[in-house]
């Protein structure tokens, strides 16, 4: 019985590690990538490439995420949002850890194996490559999100290269928007931390935009929608797609109300509300290509 209950702790533990318990960080991989699926295969995607999406999204978001923590083990004891995570407080040993990426990013690069072309396999191990190198960019780049926002949206070259055998300049534009996304939404996520970020010595957008953090995160949203529209339309999408753009720059004025005043549970509920954005905009062109009469195969 102890043996069993000690095993059942071990796993709680993995699985706070790998933030299972906490969506969000895999709703705004998985959104990018499906508006890739959806763009590259002109409304009707291979529904094998969705699910092999879909869960590889989640085994690397995961790995991605024990990876920061491994990262950060000696700097999330000093912050409060993240001193009780399992690395920091010695729940999970730094080996440990190790293992659990490598076993997850292993498990994802093998998803797609059985299916990959050269080119996609390349892909695929940069975006490992991107994923473990990300939290260490916290020591030295100015603005690390934009760094976080290529590994978040690197699903977009390889949906187009898994669906159409090419990775044309529309996905990397739809990558460079995902970039100006992540930066908005994530540098509301580091004004929560801001304070405990400035004693430890770790770099964010918060702290390098300064007092310009709101207009800056404003104007990235600006950039990412424009660039998302401009894809869109070049696609063949019409008025029911900027419907869904449209719905998007609502809700970023409406995190310019929460995040105004800079405080952090309001900071954070405009992180958190990303996942509505994300939705909305694959809303909008999944609804336009029905309304075209494209139906998923």
């Amino acid at each position: 019985m102890t043996a069993y209950k000690n095993l059942r702790d071990k796993l709680d533990q993995y699985e706070k590690l790998m933030r299972l318990d906490k969506p969000i960080g895999t709703l705004l991989l998985l959104w990018p990538t499906f508006w890739a699926l959806w763009l590259s295969a002109q409304g009707r995607p291979n529904w094998v490439w969705v699910w092999v999406f879909a869960l590889g999204t989640l085994l690397m978001r995961s790995a991605g995420c024990v990876i920061n923590d491994f990262a950060d083990r000696d700097f999330d004891p000093h912050v409060e949002r993240t001193r009780n995570r399992p690395l920091a407080a010695r729940k999970v040993s730094p080996k440990e850890a190790l293992w659990l990426a490598l076993g997850l990013t292993l498990a994802a690069l093998a998803l797609i194996l059985p299916l990959a072309t050269p080119l996609l396999l390349g892909l695929a191990v940069v975006a490992a490559f991107l994923a473990g190198s990300y939290p260490f960019t916290k020591r030295f780049f100015a603005i690390p999100q934009a760094y976080l926002g290529v590994a978040f949206g690197f699903g977009i070259p390889m949906a187009y290269a898994a669906q159409q055998g090419q990775v044309p300049p529309a996905a990397w534009l739809l990558l460079l928007a995902n970039v100006f996304w992540a930066v908005a939404y994530d540098t509301e996520y580091a004004m929560v931390d801001r304070p405990d970020d400035l004693k430890i010595g770790i770099k964010t957008s918060a702290i390098t935009f300064g007092r310009f953090d709101v207009a800056a995160v404003m104007i990235c949203y600006l950039l990412a929608f424009g660039l998302i529209a401009w894809v869109g339309l070049d696609a063949g999408l019409g008025w029911v797609f900027l419907g869904g753009v449209v719905a998007a720059f609502a809700m970023a004025g409406y995190h310019y109300q929460l995040i105004r005043r800079r405080t952090g549970p309001e900071c954070f509920k405009a992180f958190l509300h990303n996942n509505w954005v994300g939705a909305a905009l694959f809303a909008g062109i999944v609804l336009d290509y029905l309304s075209q009469g494209i139906l998923p195969l």
